[in-house]
């Protein structure tokens, strides 16, 4: 893979989507590539914009990037979030009790990014947050202007994402789509190489939460998804301690992405900041490949 963010093809892949040619997807191909370099598989930490409040979020979004993030995901509180386990879904309504709005997570990413602009930013939410009914060029550039680098719609497929890649394309924001276990082969081709920046691998059928084993398939998934992928490939859901993270970078990811477990770290007030940076470097040292 480049640091320019244009990958070869691997055999069975098609090129790359267009979001993938757009500097927010440049500067997550910057970061798998850095990572890559150092031999070791990008850390994607998970944070809730608004949990347990404004400020302590953003101290936790810190607090994430300094202990070792490559690339900082930020969900967006949601009444409904119909990927996230129990976990997520109580931050969410948390945040949302606290006042979290979207304007308001607008500006907790453009705090973020001006407090740490090495990093990149990726939003997730859902359609009707995000393109609410239309095809979100309206949020889109509010994203890119708040600094994100892409954004994960959950609830989003390629069949009905087109007009919502041409958006944010149009201003400069990868497009990161998501396969699962069940996703047939030849459409998991289809969605790598309609993603953005990096594709996500979900590791398991069901929603996301901290688990205590991650499947025993979950290494020929990976080898399967990275076999039909152009860019890079970054597994989540259930991922909660160091062993899973030196299995998955065994099995070939070129990412992991940890979210309910650093909530649960938090503690039940989600205020525990250096509990949350010490198994966040904990994760980090076991994305090594040595």
């Amino acid at each position: 893979m480049s640091s320019a963010g244009s990958p070869a093809a691997t055999p069975g892949a098609g090129p790359a989507g267009v979001t993938n040619a757009t500097p927010g997807a440049r500067r997550i191909a910057s970061a798998f590539e850095a990572a890559r370099t150092a031999g070791r598989a990008a850390l994607v930490p998970y944070v809730v914009a608004g949990y347990p409040d404004a400020d302590r979020s953003l101290e936790i979004a810190c607090a994430a990037i300094d202990a070792g993030a490559d690339i900082l995901e930020v969900g967006l509180p949601y009444s409904d979030p119909l990927a996230d386990g129990a976990t997520l879904q109580r931050a969410s309504q948390v945040a949302l009790r606290a006042g979290a709005t979207f304007d308001g997570s607008l500006a907790l990413v453009g705090r973020i990014a001006a407090a740490r602009p090495g990093t990149p930013l990726v939003v997730m939410g859902y359609a009707n947050q995000l393109m609410g009914g239309g095809d979100g060029r309206d949020r889109a550039r509010a994203l890119a202007t708040a600094g994100a680098s892409g954004v994960i719609v959950a609830d989003l497929t390629p069949d009905e994402g087109a007009p919502f890649e041409a958006a944010a394309a149009a201003e400069g924001l990868a497009v990161i789509y998501l396969v699962a276990p069940t996703t047939a082969p030849a459409r998991r081709a289809m969605i790598a190489a309609r993603s953005g920046g990096f594709l996500y691998c979900v590791s398991l059928v069901g929603v996301t939460g901290a688990r205590t084993s991650l499947p025993r398939t979950v290494g020929r998934l990976v080898a399967e998804v990275k076999a039909v992928s152009p860019i890079p490939v970054a597994v989540g859901f259930g991922v909660s301690r160091p062993a899973h993270v030196r299995a998955l970078v065994k099995g070939g990811a070129d990412g992991v992405i940890v979210a309910s477990a650093l909530v649960d770290v938090l503690g039940p007030d989600g205020r525990d900041v250096a509990a949350l940076g010490r198994l966040i470097g904990e994760l980090r040292a076991a994305t090594s490949r040595g």
